[in-house]
């Protein structure tokens, strides 16, 4: 298999170096990454100024822009084969419930399914993980279930790991997203120059955390599988609108 592999914590993220090499024993390579940390910054696309591509001394190649751009560049530009798989990550910190609306991680991977290209977000769920070589064995058992039955057209996960050692980790879960409760009130501060500033607030707890969403699965020890799909639509909505309008 051809991977094609990116993240939002920077080319130099030791999630991402754990993700290359869990993969490369099972297919070839290509890590095409922000030159800095873009964490947060969604499916965003850089349309104001050029972008550069360079080659790290690892071998990974980044790209001063966002996770977006880095899989944007690489599917229809660098890569002269589309790659069978596209996996973002392995993220530092989870990307659970209202998280993938704003997760640069789900956004590279949103990115290649737009494109048609099969992908997988890792994230570990914690924020400053230890156990990566878990989510990367986690990575590699996902990547050899799609080895033997192989997605039937484009695919989207968003997978979530428990910061555990592997051998505590309950078994696999297919969940749905949860809630959170709104976001914590920004936070107000000044600068050495004595200038106003803000800081955005901590997350909201969880508020939807039934038995059936990532947030219960991560929380007792699963790792949590996510399909996720793009249509924003509120289909619900469409016959009340139309009434509306008439």
């Amino acid at each position: 298999m051809k991977f094609l592999l990116s993240n939002d914590d920077g080319y130099f993220a030791p999630g991402l170096a754990a993700l290359a090499q869990a993969l490369a024993s099972q297919g070839d390579v290509t890590v095409v990454a922000p030159e800095r940390d873009r964490s947060g910054s969604s499916n965003s696309l850089t349309l104001d100024r050029p972008l550069s591509l360079k080659q790290a001394a690892s071998g990974f190649h980044y790209v001063n822009g966002t996770p977006t751009d880095c899989v944007h560049l690489a599917v229809t530009g660098m890569l002269t084969e589309l790659p069978d798989l596209v996996v973002s990550g392995i993220n530092h910190g989870a990307n659970m419930g209202d998280d993938t609306i704003y997760s640069g991680t789900v956004a590279a991977a949103t990115e290649a399914y737009l494109l048609g290209v099969p992908a997988v977000a890792i994230s570990l769920a914690k924020h400053a993980p230890r156990h990566f070589d878990t989510a990367a064995r986690v990575a590699q058992e996902l990547v050899a279930r799609i080895q033997r039955d192989p997605f039937r057209g484009a695919v989207l996960l968003n997978v979530n790991v428990p910061d555990l050692p592997y051998e505590a980790l309950q078994g696999w879960r297919v969940t749905r997203l949860g809630r959170r409760h709104k976001a914590e009130p920004v936070i107000k501060s000044q600068n050495p120059r004595g200038e106003t500033i803000w800081w955005v607030g901590p997350l909201g707890a969880a508020q939807d955390a039934a038995e059936d969403t990532d947030f219960w699965a991560v929380a007792h020890g699963y790792v949590s599988i996510t399909p996720l799909q793009i249509d924003l639509t509120a289909f619900k909505q469409l016959d009340f609108m139309t009434d509306w309008l008439a």
